[in-house]
């Protein structure tokens, strides 16, 4: 027996025999079966006409009760504050979109017990009762899978445009599981056979799936960015050979605005196979520089070249320095070995302290009197070696 039956007759306390699955009806045998009910449903009335009206209108009173307090409780279950208590706010989404004509057929399911209706009317209403049964909990389903996966989402992103995109998506995707399960639950209760049914949709399904997998690939990669958040529109990234500021991060494509003025266009999954860096989430820059002095510098100078550059690096605000060394010997220069940390991430604040570094070094150069080495090459001349004298 379809599980309907099984609620229905739990909720109005019968005893259910065991009994086989409704065959499918044609749109005539349909037909006909509407018919003998609208007659049966008037000999019905007719034999007590006075109680049964009765009973009748006390359950329109209870559907008109019910359909006023629906917009009365939504109001009061729902938060003041935007995004405070939020499973109040579903909860009263879930009042708000809750149908009139299931309240109606709640109401007559209330009531069905009380009117002993023929048995061809209860058939029709628990058929009716059913199909909107399975629409409204579709409905239900959709608001609450909705909810909840904006919820997370939003906590991921702050970013409208990219929520936006995000919301639209996981519309989408709910709103097709949820009604083609409604869909499936109410033919196999008609005693549509569904199996061929969902082999069907099954290898539809692969079909478009295999024609339109970059479009998938590319929908449930803006998903993961969104989710995972490798950057948020505003960072400045670098992925292959582009780098530039994040724009746009739209269902299938991200835009970027290169530094050289031009917007760069790359679809979602493209770009979440390169290997992206995020320059915005650097918390501090850490720098390293070289300065090069000639072979001419005295040893006892060489000692406090570090000295120096530490005291230039320690006198810029915003830096933290590291360390400072003789490096080594090069082609035309003894090498000094710096490194530092800017405490902002960025780039012209960090310029602007290297820039300030550099200056304190060649001052403090200048006054110790030291050279700078720059490429240079010495010729050395030895005179021709003299001639051998003949033997004679």
């Amino acid at each position: 027996m379809p599980l309907w039956r099984l609620s229905i007759d739990a909720l109005a306390g019968n005893t259910v025999p065991n009994a086989p699955s409704a065959a499918p009806v044609s749109i005539t045998e349909a037909s006909q079966h509407l018919a003998n009910a609208g007659r049966a449903a008037w000999s019905w009335l007719r034999e007590d006409a006075p109680e049964r009206i009765a009973w009748l209108a006390a359950a329109a009173a209870f559907f008109l009760i019910l359909r006023a307090l629906r917009p009365r409780v939504a109001r009061l279950v729902r938060s003041k504050k935007e995004g405070e208590a939020s499973l109040r706010n579903v909860f009263a989404d879930l009042v708000k979109n809750t149908w009139s004509v299931f309240l109606f057929f709640a109401a007559l399911a209330v009531f069905a017990p009380l009117l002993s209706l023929p048995k061809a009317v209860d058939e029709v209403l628990r058929t009716m009762l059913v199909i909107v049964g399975a629409l409204q909990a579709a409905t239900w389903a959709r608001t609450l899978l909705t909810s909840i996966l904006i919820d997370m989402v939003s906590r991921k992103s702050d970013d409208y445009s990219t929520l936006a995109n995000a919301s639209a998506l996981l519309r989408v995707f709910v709103n097709v599981l949820v009604w083609a399960l409604a869909a499936l639950f109410i033919l196999d209760n008609l005693g549509v056979n569904i199996t061929t049914l969902i082999a069907g949709l099954g290898v539809g399904g692969i079909a478009i799936g295999l024609a339109a997998q970059g479009i998938f690939a590319d929908l449930f990669a803006s998903l993961s960015i969104v989710l995972d958040k490798p950057f948020v529109r505003g960072d400045f990234i670098t992925f292959g050979n582009y780098l530039g500021n994040v724009e746009k991060i739209g269902l299938k494509t991200t835009r970027i605005r290169a530094l050289s003025g031009e917007q760069i266009i790359v679809s979602n999954t493209n770009l979440l196979n390169e290997k992206i860096q995020n320059f915005k989430r650097m918390i501090e820059r850490r720098v390293v520089f070289q300065v090069g002095t000639t072979y001419s510098t005295p040893a006892e100078k060489l000692a406090e070249i570090p000295l120096w550059i530490k005291e230039a690096i320690e006198g810029v605000e915003g830096t933290r320095f590291d360390r400072s060394h003789f490096k080594g010997f090069g082609d035309s220069s003894l090498n000094f070995e710096s490194v530092y940390y800017a405490l902002t991430p960025d780039y012209a604040a960090y310029m602007d302290k290297q820039q300030a570094i550099n200056i304190a070094i060649f001052k403090k150069f200048e006054e110790e009197g030291i050279e700078f080495a720059f490429p240079t090459r010495t010729l050395h001349i030895e005179p021709p070696a003299p001639a051998l004298a003949s033997p004679s």
